[in-house]
């Protein structure tokens, strides 16, 4: 039997289908949470073929769409989470109604705001998450105290905090006024609130954290609270190879050729927010300086060819 005829692994089918993670689905698969053609799932190594039907808590799953990306600007205040046990506001209840279900790449704790991705695939999600894919997490970071510039060149070698080894960062002064400061810190790894534990560290507690790009996309000008797709011709240019999904298929495939990722020895583009035609990438937010509790004017991203920067995104 071809694979193509066995169909799907049914974690992998889940994770595009939006409802978790592969690994996430594997756990609804041990709990007996998953039916296939009303009959519970007992095994991680059942398939999917198109005609099957999957049931998960009850509740019907529709066949997987084609791959989809969204930015989304989060604001302080909401959970990065499906569900949270002490009743505070999530992302996901914040969206469009109109939205399909999705999975955010990564999470930005509860202060935390700035760029998050969002796909309704978690197989993608998991790939863009992990160290490996190379894509570089871009801060604006508010601290209060004075930073030293050897203690913020130290951290390019990594550092050991309680116990825990972060990988090299990179953290540049760009403002100071008063007691407070402002930087750019780019990091690869995105640990769970790594900025945050490495500041303190030095003795810079953080007061305000915006992520301002993931990889090849960028927060820019979008509102806070907005949510904008990337075009699927972004997306298959942006993405690694192997998971850019392929033109005119509801389903993944590898494409022949495309930009390398990040940290691969060719860096993509930084900014992926040009309107087509023009050839030209919008500035990121405006934002003032300390006065305002705004943070910094990020700068305005590098011109893009007119071939090469299709609409938003």
């Amino acid at each position: 039997m071809t694979g193509e005829e066995r169909g799907e692994r049914i974690a992998k089918w889940l994770a595009r289908a939006g409802v978790a993670s592969r690994r996430d689905a594997e756990k609804m698969v041990a709990e007996g949470r998953v039916q296939l053609n009303n009959a519970p799932v007992t095994h991680p190594a059942t398939f999917v073929s198109p005609d099957d039907i999957v049931v998960v808590d009850g509740a019907a799953v529709e066949t997987p769409e084609r791959t989809r990306l969204w930015r989304y600007h989060k604001p302080p205040g909401l959970m990065t989470t499906h569900r949270d046990p002490e009743g505070r506001p999530t992302v996901f209840d914040k969206l469009p109604q109109d939205m399909p279900r999705v999975v955010s790449v990564g999470r930005l704790d509860l202060a935390s705001e700035g760029l998050l991705l969002l796909t309704n695939d978690g197989t993608l999600a998991r790939c863009l998450e992990l160290p490996a894919t190379g894509w570089v997490r871009r801060y604006r970071v508010r601290v209060h105290g004075r930073p030293r510039d050897d203690a913020l060149a130290g951290l390019k070698r990594g550092v050991t905090v309680e116990g825990v080894r972060y990988g090299p960062i990179e953290a540049g002064l760009d403002a100071v006024k008063g007691d407070n400061a402002w930087l750019t810190v780019s990091l690869r790894e995105g640990r769970n609130r790594e900025v945050r534990r490495v500041m303190a560290h030095l003795g810079l507690p953080v007061t305000r954290l915006i992520r301002v790009a993931y990889g090849p996309f960028q927060l820019g000008t979008l509102p806070r609270g907005g949510v904008d797709e990337v075009p699927p011709r972004v997306l298959r240019d942006q993405l690694p190879r192997e998971e850019a999904p392929a033109r005119g298929r509801r389903d993944q495939a590898p494409r022949e050729e495309g930009p390398a990722g990040e940290g691969s020895g060719r860096a993509p583009p930084d900014a992926r927010t040009a309107r087509e035609g023009s050839g030209r990438a919008p500035p990121d937010a405006r934002t003032a300086r300390e006065g305002s509790g705004r943070a910094p004017h990020e700068g305005r991203p590098a011109r893009e060819r007119s071939d090469r920067a299709p609409r938003k995104g």
